[in-house]
């Protein structure tokens, strides 16, 4: 009996966590407000977040449709593109995390787009937070891990690599969308980072 409650117990947890995580609003329908200080971690944070606006307006409203959308055969699809903006979006925590980017930590379960969407946004928003409050980013380096050991560079390598290469991704599938007939939401404003009213 004692078995039967555990078991019901942990199910009614689990249930609820998914609940709430599913009803949990996405980040960056806005960019968040500007820190009142400059140091490197709230620029850093600062470029993540415009990464983030970016990303959930480039995304918003995709089709079924516009996901297989791509313009040869030899490029990505827009759904192709969005599982690389997803990679990247994992190295960006992982080096906020101070951790290692180990490819047998990564499942190979095939995300739905919605799960996909999720996922980068609330990784760039963790990493966002993390890089806020940072002292030094020179403890935060890239770190790779492959069967012949630990590869690590410097943050400087997280700035012109996994960021900036998000933010070019997230271009290409504002490019891809409009040539697939579903063009970027009109009223997004990137300097501003607001949607203005339609």
């Amino acid at each position: 009996m004692k078995l039967v409650f555990t078991t019901l117990f942990i199910f009614m947890l689990s249930l609820m966590n998914a609940q709430e995580s599913i009803s949990d609003p996405l980040p960056y329908e806005k960019i968040p407000d500007y820190p009142e200080t400059y140091t490197a971690g709230t620029v850093v944070s600062r470029m993540i977040d415009g990464l983030g606006f970016r990303y959930y307006w480039a995304t918003e409203g995709l089709r079924e449709k516009d996901l297989r959308f791509s313009p040869g055969t030899d490029a990505r699809s827009i759904d192709q593109t969005l599982d690389h903006i997803l990679g990247l979006s994992r190295v960006v925590l992982k080096s906020a995390e101070q951790g290692v980017n180990d490819p047998a930590e990564v499942s190979e379960e095939k995300l739905s787009f919605e799960q996909k969407r999720n996922l980068t946004l609330k990784n760039l928003k963790k990493a966002s937070l993390i890089f806020r409050d940072a002292q030094n980013l020179e403890d935060y380096p890239i770190i790779f891990r492959n069967k012949d050991g630990d590869r690590s560079f410097p943050f400087w390598n997280q700035i012109n690599g996994p960021i900036e290469d998000a933010v070019w991704h997230t271009g290409q599938v504002v490019s891809l969308r409009r040539q697939a007939g579903n063009p970027f939401p009109s009223g997004v404003s990137v300097l501003m980072g607001i949607r203005r009213n339609q």
